[in-house]
């Protein structure tokens, strides 16, 4: 870009650098594409659905011109479409590659030309595509008259700024954080806003069905005055004929789209001139972050390996990206799933054992989360004994966490549904189930290992699908299977007429059950743990 520059001479006005910003955007779409047919197929299987849902969604809207709370409808849509431009930047840090300014920092830029450029930049793509469809048809949907039709189009032009301006002032205020380690991280919580943002629009919706749609005229009230909903908003007071409230909503996006302007280049001028910790000399601090002998989670561990190996992995669910996001999913949607349902009525208390189920999938690939680093404790297996032990405390770790949770979604699941008669059968249910989880997962981990690749959104290494559909499909299966006889006395404690009396008896079995199951399972997987161990490593290095 410095290159492309011609020399200035005093009085001439510099030339604008929004072509050439604009056509480095278009060069790396290009460029992109042309690394694979995968990435290819990707990128075009990815823009057809996008497309199509924002076609779709534009038409039901359109569909919907007259009807009386078409209004409340639009303007929440614009409110939720800006939420998720603002949002993404924080879980997608890598969607977009010009995203970080910090690659324009040795240029010789200045910060507000480079505004304008990257603003420009920023509307090429399918995002800002799939964003106008949706603003084309959420004004068209409230547009009355010649007026209203003029307020639409100033409307879309400031809403479709307004979202990029945000998006783009949320990445550069917060680029040193994403760019770190620990910032990567954040995009961990996807997964548990994804699940939760799921389920309240499932239970949104149902209201709504119920309801009908003027259920949604008090938020839009509030929201008509937000920018950039307020944009929609004032072309609903044009078509109403007033036209003093629409100039004032157009005036408080645009008010709002400065504002984001002016933030986003005060951030990226600190940004492109205030120094960062590569060029800060380190601060000395030696006795920072070590860990003090006998002290912290090891002081409550069992001693010897079983406390190592529990301790490690309890680190593991704690730092390791992948194995966070993982957890943090399953916890999330082993609570939404049994609680929404309940909340709505439409619930059982058996639906308390999917929080069981959800944690105990990870018990399932045990050494692929250590990838190449299981080398170390490979090491220390020389005998089914050690491979027991290893085993047995990665299954505790996981219960620390596991059977406290599920008892409180069973507690919660029934006291919502008001079966408590039914708590001592469901919770010895989510036992018996959790314990023929860590039995198969046991041994699908030695049987069936695959590597989790650490970079990227991918859980499983290429050519190693199979493998992995094995390993949890194959392994939920079986658990199935040996949680049936448990299955069969419970079914037949509700419909014997005496079973009332002795059901209480169903708790203490299903944990005594389940105990049973898993000491089985890992005597199993032990010995072929121990005999596999070059195969498990070469398997779970492949990533």
């Amino acid at each position: 870009m410095a290159g492309r520059r011609s020399p200035v001479s005093p009085g001439t006005r510099a030339p604008s650098i929004t072509p050439v910003v604009v056509r480095l955007k278009l060069s790396l779409l290009r460029n992109g594409l042309r690394q694979s047919a995968g990435r290819r197929a990707a990128f075009i299987a990815s823009a057809v659905v996008a497309l199509l849902f924002a076609a779709l969604q534009t038409t039901g809207l359109i569909a919907l011109r007259g009807h009386a709370h078409i209004a409340s409808v639009a303007v929440l849509g614009v409110a939720v479409l800006a939420l998720g431009w603002a949002v993404m930047p924080l879980f997608f840090p890598s969607g977009d590659e010009t995203l970080d300014p910090t690659r324009l920092v040795m240029l010789p830029l200045r910060p507000r030309p480079l505004v304008g450029a990257l603003l420009a930049a920023s509307l090429v793509g399918i995002g800002p595509l799939f964003t106008v469809l949706l603003l084309v048809g959420c004004v068209i949907s409230v547009a009355r008259g010649a007026a209203a039709s003029a307020v639409a189009v100033l409307a879309l032009v400031l809403t479709l700024l307004v979202c990029v301006a945000l998006a783009r002032a949320v990445a550069t205020a917060n680029v040193r954080l994403l760019t770190s380690r620990k910032g990567r991280d954040l995009a961990v919580l996807s997964g548990l806003v994804i699940a939760i943002g799921a389920q309240v629009v499932n239970f949104g919706m149902q209201r709504l069905g119920s309801a009908g749609l003027g259920r949604l005229d008090p938020v839009a009230d509030v929201l008509r005055w937000l920018p950039p909903a307020s944009a929609v908003g004032a072309v609903d007071s044009a078509s109403r004929g007033s036209y003093g409230v629409a100039v004032a909503q157009l005036a408080l996006t645009a008010a709002a789209l400065a504002a984001l302007l002016a933030v986003w280049a005060r951030s990226l001028t600190g940004l492109m001139t205030s120094p960062d910790s590569s060029t800060l000399q380190a601060v000395d601090a030696p006795t920072r972050g070590r860990a003090r002998e006998g002290g912290g989670l090891a002081r409550w561990l069992p001693a010897g390996r079983t406390g190592t190996v529990m301790e490690r992995s309890l680190r593991y669910v704690w730092r390791d990206p992948k194995t966070k996001a993982a957890w943090v999913t399953s916890l999330a949607i082993g609570l939404i799933v049994p609680v929404f349902n309940a909340v709505q009525g439409t619930g059982s208390p058996y639906f308390a054992c999917f929080a069981a189920g959800m944690l105990g999938i990870q018990m399932y690939n045990q050494f692929g989360q250590d990838t190449s680093a299981f080398w170390l404790v490979a090491l220390t297996i020389s005998a089914p004994r050690d491979a027991y032990v290893e085993l047995r405390a990665r299954a505790l770790a996981l219960l620390l966490i596991t059977l406290p949770y599920a008892t409180l979604v069973t507690v919660l699941t029934t006291g919502l549904l008001g079966e408590w008669r039914r708590l001592p059968e469901v919770l010895g249910l989510s036992f018996a189930l959790l314990g023929a989880m860590l039995a198969t997962g046991a041994w699908t981990s030695a049987r069936f290992p695959y590597s989790i690749p650490q970079e990227g959104h991918k859980n499983v290494a290429p050519g190693q699908a199979g493998l992995a559909f094995v390993s949890i499909f194959g392994g939920m299966v079986a658990a199935a299977l040996l949680c049936a006889p448990f299955i069969v006395l419970v079914i037949w404690s509700n419909v014997s007429a005496t079973g009332d009396s002795w059901s209480w008896l169903l708790l203490p079995v299903g944990a005594a059950y389940g105990a049973a199951i898993t000491l089985l399972g890992l005597r199993l997987a032990a010995p072929r743990t121990a005999a596999r161990l070059p195969e498990i490593l070469t398997a779970v290095s492949k990533g």
